[in-house]
């Protein structure tokens, strides 16, 4: 499902216009973003947890030349999906 797909999906449950609809998602997406970026979690209770985690700095090999190279530290996005989430899908 593309965004434009879910935009039309949500105006059409939502009973809104696709253009509102589209200012929900983009707010939601942004939110999320924002308090992601600003170091929190965002758990929507039956959906799932967004939130930060830290990857420290390590090691690496360039496997064409095998030289090692320094793979700095990094934060990333991660999602885990809640149980009524997961059985949901799973049916």
């Amino acid at each position: 499902m593309t965004k434009s797909e879910l935009v039309a999906k949500v105006a059409e449950k939502a009973g809104l216009t696709k253009k509102d609809a589209e200012k929900a998602t983009a707010a939601f997406i942004d939110s999320v973003v924002e308090a992601l970026s600003g170091g929190d979690k965002v758990q929507l209770v039956g959906f799932g947890t967004f939130e930060v985690h830290h990857r420290s700095e390590r090691i690496g090999h360039n496997p064409r030349t095998k030289e090692e190279i320094k793979i700095p530290a990094t934060d990333y996005p991660v999602f885990k999906a809640g149980k009524s989430f997961k059985d949901a899908v799973a049916k």
